[in-house]
């Protein structure tokens, strides 16, 4: 019971067994084993202090780790405000397209051009596959013996996929059109 609550409060109970006068130790052994000394002294490295420490190192890699996490959200969400300011200085462009191609009645034409837009890292899920199924479709659909069906891909996924099967049905491709924006001029040779 003793010892119990000396290890509770992180002392231990030392039984001196070595005596310094040999000539004393059949006399001095009974009392030496009789009697325990309780001394202040911490734990030598044991269970306790190797698990206090790996709960201090673990603490100290959480917290790197959440630094590490903080400045990540912080990149992605300068990224994101990026983007979304481009969208929404882009929206303008859209509307009179989407009115001219909304009205148009069907008519049956010659060429058709099919515009393939995927990623280029690939880490969209399923969307780029998506998009190329979609797109092989429409060239079903689209070609025949008297008309004529082009690819114009962006985005280095659906080049790699759309090159296996339909490598002279491509017009066009751009990839990292991150890094390398297509402008006015670009368009206007293809």
């Amino acid at each position: 019971m003793a010892m119990a609550a000396l290890r509770r409060e992180g002392r231990r109970l030392i039984l001196s067994s070595t005596v310094p006068n040999p000539s004393l130790a059949a006399a001095s052994s009974a009392v030496t084993r009789s009697s325990a000394v309780s001394q202040p002294e911490m734990a030598p490295l044991g269970a306790r202090s190797i698990s206090t420490q790996i709960v201090r190192n673990r603490m100290k890699s959480v917290r790197n780790i959440q630094k590490i996490t903080k400045a990540m959200k912080m990149v992605a969400a300068s990224k994101l405000r990026a983007v979304q300011t481009r969208t929404e200085n882009s929206r303008g462009l859209w509307q009179p397209f989407t009115a001219l191609l909304g009205d148009a009645p069907s008519v049956d034409v010659k060429k058709n051009v099919i515009v393939a837009i995927t990623s280029d890292k690939g880490l969209c899920g399923g969307i780029n596959s998506t998009s190329v199924k979609v797109s092989r479709a429409l060239h079903k659909l689209t070609s025949g013996p008297e008309k004529e069906t082009k690819y114009v891909i962006l985005g280095e996924k659906g080049k790699v996929q759309l090159l296996r099967d339909s490598k002279d049905s491509i017009e066009m491709t751009a990839t990292e059109l991150q890094k390398n924006p297509i402008n006015y001029t670009q368009v206007c040779f293809y």
